[in-house]
């Protein structure tokens, strides 16, 4: 007997026939759904970028593309010895709804050291670090930084830069703190005042020039052998000027309070944001002034490099710029005041930049009064 004309002895090889059939549909109907995802637009299923095509990034598109990826990253760490870090955070988290930015503040010799031990612990915290460059170049000398690309660079001269090759850095300088001589206007006129390294030399000065006995007036006496050498530096010890064991910050206020008539050991910015406040100080550069930089710099092991690439464009960026000259009263590297800066650490390993400003210490310590 037959069933639908098929032999009941087929009828069970029939099934298995028609079952296998169906299973090999299927899978065709599969195989092509994943040939036809696999031929999506790159965009659509989009993988992040590695670190290094990431930093070097040049599209037009750069700054939403980085948004973008910042938005997802929710926030950054950022790393830095400026003072008011977290007033220039509050204006970048303003423009970018979204990105939160946590702060880590603390002076250059502590940070270098949190940064050493979480590189030993593998446990890097930070996205963005701005400091100064004794701090970035223990990192670079680690091989702890990653060379990145900004579309403000080419604004930037090349002395304050980092730079890693012709189109990358390792950092920017992004703030600019200068030391030269100040002076309390109710004390000495203007007239007076030394205008250049040759003036300091006049007898008039004798016992009036105060030095502080930190880096501030070691690096001015380091200003003062690149322009004329250790022979000029020796002939200061005529001037008799008094050493200070404190700060450049505090040897403006001991200026300002007429405690001295004058210094050489005196920052600019410090000088323009007291003069804001009434402060009867002023400012003059000299032949060559010596400059303390913050500049910032992407470690190699950033865990949210969209935001941290967006905060440094933001920093070095003409916004951020622009914080930094007019309220906190830094120098910009993009801008030229009428006189020479200096960067004492550009060029140097950390190995040599150490023995040099050794021998200014020593030096700063021959010429004065103690």
């Amino acid at each position: 007997m037959t069933l639908n004309g098929c032999h009941p002895e087929r009828s069970e090889g029939s099934r298995l026939l028609i079952f296998s059939i169906i299973a090999k549909r299927n899978m065709m109907r599969i195989l092509s759904v994943i040939v036809w995802v696999c031929l999506l637009p790159s965009y659509s299923f989009a993988q992040p970028k590695p670190l290094a095509e990431l930093a070097g990034y040049r599209g037009s598109d750069r700054e939403e593309m980085l948004k973008g990826g910042a938005k997802k990253e929710g926030k950054l760490v950022w790393y830095t010895s400026l003072t008011a870090h977290r007033d220039i955070a509050n204006v970048f988290e303003a423009k970018y709804p979204g990105i939160k930015v946590e702060t880590y503040r603390a002076g250059g010799t502590d940070l270098t050291r949190r940064i050493l031990s979480e590189a030993q612990a593998r446990k890097n915290l930070a996205d963005l670090i701005e400091t100064t460059p004794p701090t970035l170049m223990v990192m670079r000398d680690n091989k702890l930084l990653m060379p990145y690309y900004s579309p403000h660079l080419a604004a930037y001269p090349d002395d304050s830069k980092e730079e890693a090759d012709k189109e990358r850095v390792l950092w920017t300088t992004d703030r600019e703190s200068i030391i030269s001589l100040g002076y309390n206007k109710n004390l000495i006129k203007a007239a007076a005042m030394p205008k250049s390294f040759d003036d300091l030399l006049k007898p008039e000065h004798k016992g009036k020039i105060g030095v502080s006995g930190d880096s501030t007036g070691v690096r001015f006496v380091g200003a003062l052998i690149k322009a004329r050498g250790e022979e000029f530096v020796k002939r200061l010890r005529v001037v008799e000027m008094k050493m200070h064991m404190i700060s450049g910050g505090a040897m403006h206020e001991l200026l300002a309070a007429g405690e001295m008539p004058m210094s050489i050991s005196i920052f600019r910015n410090h000088v323009l944001l007291g003069q804001a406040k009434g402060a009867p100080t002023m400012w003059v550069p000299l032949d060559l002034n010596a400059t303390n930089a913050g500049g910032v710099a992407l470690p190699a092991a950033t865990n949210r490099p969209h935001a941290a690439l967006l905060l440094a464009d933001f920093l070095i960026g003409p916004e951020g710029q622009k914080i930094m000259e007019e309220k906190f009263r830094f120098a910009s590297s993009t801008k030229n005041y009428g006189f020479k800066r200096w960067y004492p650490e550009k060029g140097l390993t950390t190995e040599q930049y150490e023995k040099a400003e050794d021998r200014w210490k020593k030096l700063l310590r021959e010429i004065v009064l103690r």
